[in-house]
């Protein structure tokens, strides 16, 4: 069954627990617009208001913390395959609109953990 996500953001609380809790930095920017119905290498099917990250390592549906711009928010790993080389992280546009990210940035992650 292909899955399809149009979730409404998670903020995160200032309070939010994180495994290890650190902060790690990290390069990211916005994926290039896809086209409606795109499928990731997760087995997803995204839309234009999807919410989620591409990182080439971790593991599809790991629930991270995302910091940028004053914005904590929760998210999840909905790809695997970078579309552009100089970053770790790609935001879906969604996303990256959310949290105020533009072009290429730092920013900071971490792993969530249910609290």
């Amino acid at each position: 069954m292909v899955e399809q996500r149009d979730t409404e953001p998670v903020v995160a609380s200032t309070g939010a627990v994180a495994a290890g809790g650190g902060w790690y930095e990290a390069l990211a920017a916005p994926r290039g617009p896809g086209v409606d119905a795109e499928r990731t290498s997760c087995g997803l099917v995204l839309t234009q208001r999807s919410l989620g990250v591409t990182h080439p390592v971790l593991p599809c549906g790991a629930k991270i913390l995302i910091r940028y711009g004053g914005e904590t928010v929760l998210t999840e790993v909905i790809d695997n395959e970078l579309t552009a080389t100089g970053r770790q992280f790609e935001l879906t546009p969604a996303l990256a609109t959310l949290v105020g990210l533009d072009g290429t940035q730092a920013i900071d992650w971490r792993y969530a953990t249910p609290g």
